[in-house]
C-alpha cells in the first residue's frame, strides 16, 4: 500500500513552484523568476529578464492610469512607443522614486487581491506602503529562500535559539523589516525567540538587559543561534555585554547573524561593519563568514545578500542601475549615484523599477574575487532630500485625472 507523500517542511515550501497570475502575458516573467540559481548569468538569462520587463511594462501600463502616463512619457507604451529590446536599454525604464510611495497608493491588481500590506520601518516622517498580491508574495520569499539555500542555511533539523533584533509582534504591526524576520525564523526549527524591541502596551522599547540575558542563556543551552534584525541593536547589546564587565560567551559555530534594516534613527551611534563583525566574533565567537548584512526595501522587495567577502551582490532576477544624483544619467561601474533597481517580478503594484534615495556604487564581479558571477554594490548613504522629493512631485504630476 502506497503511503502518502509526507508534507514539505516549511522551509522547503517556500521552494515550491508558484504560478503567476497570467501565464499567457506573464510568461518570460514566469520563466525568469523559475530559473533556480539565484546568481546565474549569460545571455539567456539577459534575454529573459529583457523581456520580462517587457511583460512587467505592459502588465502594470493595462492596469495602473498611473503607470500608463508613466510608460508613455517615457516611450514605452502608444503608437509610437517601443519595448526594450536588449539588456543594454534598461536605461530607457522610467522609474518610480521610492518617496513617491510614502504619499500615494497605486495598486495593479483588484484590492481583494492584496493577501498583505506592510510598511517601512522608517523613524520619522511618512512611511512607504506596499501591497502584495498572492504571486508578489510567495515569487519574493522563494527568492529569498533559494538565495539561502545557496549557502546551506536552510532546511536544518536542529532547533535553533532565535534573538530578533527587532519589533516584538502586536496586533496590527505591519513593518516589512519584522514580517521578513519572522519569515526567516521558518528556516530553521524554533527552540526559543527574542526580542530586542518589546512591546511595553504603548510602544516599543529597546530591552538591552533581555537580549544579554538572551544571549548568555543561549551559549549555556549550546544550540544554534540565529540574530535576525537591525544591526544598532546588537552593537548596543555587546556594548552593554562590555559595560557589565562580561566575559566573551562562545555560540555554537552553527550560529548566524543576518542583518537588515540599517542604522534607522542611530546614525551617530554607527559602528563601521568590519568593526561590528569583529566584536562579534569576539565576544559571541560566530564566524566572519557566517555574519551576513542583507539590503531590501519594502518598495523593493528582493534581497541583496553579503557574499563570503561581504560585498552585495545583484541576483539573477533582478538588475542595478546607478543614476547621476544632478543629472539622473547612468553611470558605470565605481561612480556613485542613487540606486535605480529593477525587477518584473511585482505584479501588485507598479515598483518594478524603483529610484532609491541611497547613494550607491556598482562594481565588476572580479573586483569582489568570492566568485559570485554577478555585479556588486556598495552603500555609502542618504542622499539629500531636494531631488528625491522633485522625483516624487513629478511623478505624482501622473497621477492627476486618474481618481
Amino acid at each position: 500500500m502506497n503511503q502518502p507523500a509526507p508534507a514539505p517542511s516549511l522551509s522547503d515550501r517556500y521552494l515550491q513552484p508558484v504560478s503567476v497570475p497570467d501565464p499567457t502575458a506573464l510568461a518570460h516573467v514566469q520563466q525568469l523568476l523559475d530559473i533556480a540559481e539565484p546568481y546565474a548569468v549569460g545571455q539567456e538569462s539577459d534575454r529573459l529578464f529583457t523581456e520580462a520587463m517587457n511583460e512587467s511594462n505592459a502588465w502594470h501600463a493595462a492596469r495602473s492610469p498611473f503607470f500608463e502616463r508613466l510608460s508613455a512619457s517615457a516611450g514605452l507604451a502608444g503608437r509610437s512607443g517601443r519595448p526594450l529590446a536588449g539588456i543594454d536599454e534598461l536605461d530607457r525604464l522610467p522609474f518610480v522614486h521610492a518617496n513617491f510611495f510614502k504619499a500615494h497608493e497605486v495598486v495593479s491588481v483588484p484590492r481583494e487581491e492584496v493577501k498583505l500590506n506592510v510598511t517601512s520601518s522608517g523613524t520619522t516622517g511618512q512611511k512607504s506602503q506596499m501591497f502584495f498580491d498572492e504571486w508578489t508574495l510567495r515569487s519574493g520569499q522563494r527568492m529569498v529562500a533559494r538565495i539561502l539555500d545557496s549557502y546551506g542555511w536552510i532546511g536544518s533539523e536542529q532547533p535553533v535559539n532565535y534573538l530578533l533584533s527587532n519589533y516584538q509582534p502586536r496586533p496590527g504591526l505591519n513593518l516589512g523589516t519584522s514580517f521578513t524576520d519572522e519569515y526567516l525564523c521558518h528556516f530553521a526549527p524554533v527552540n526559543s525567540v527574542e526580542y530586542a524591541l518589546k512591546h511595553t502596551g504603548s510602544t516599543h522599547e529597546f530591552d538591552p538587559f533581555g537580549c544579554v540575558r538572551a544571549l548568555l542563556r543561549f551559549a549555556e543551552e549550546g544550540a544554534p543561534v540565529r540574530i535576525l534584525g537591525f544591526p544598532a541593536f546588537l552593537s548596543f547589546t555587546l556594548d552593554r555585554m562590555r559595560e557589565l564587565g562580561l566575559p566573551p560567551v562562545r555560540l555554537n559555530p552553527e550560529s548566524l547573524v543576518l542583518f537588515g534594516g540599517g542604522w534607522k534613527g542611530h546614525a551617530d551611534r554607527q559602528v563601521a561593519k568590519p568593526e561590528l563583525y569583529r566584536r562579534i566574533h569576539e565576544q559571541l565567537g560566530i564566524p566572519d563568514e557566517r555574519i551576513r548584512d542583507g539590503f531590501g526595501a519594502v518598495e523593493h522587495s528582493v534581497l541583496y545578500l553579503e557574499c563570503a567577502n561581504h560585498n552585495l551582490h545583484v541576483p539573477t532576477w533582478s538588475r542595478l542601475l546607478v543614476r547621476d544624483v544632478r543629472t539622473l544619467a547612468p553611470l558605470p561601474f565605481g561612480e556613485r549615484g542613487y540606486a535605480q533597481f529593477i525587477s518584473p517580478y511585482i505584479t501588485s503594484v507598479p515598483a518594478q523599477s524603483v529610484l532609491m534615495g541611497d547613494l550607491v556604487s556598482q562594481h565588476s564581479p572580479q573586483d569582489c574575487g568570492c566568485g559570485l558571477p554577478t555585479p556588486w554594490f556598495t552603500v555609502h548613504g542618504r542622499a539629500g532630500l531636494s531631488r528625491n522629493r522633485s522625483c516624487a512631485i513629478a511623478a505624482a504630476e501622473l497621477l492627476k485625472g486618474t481618481s
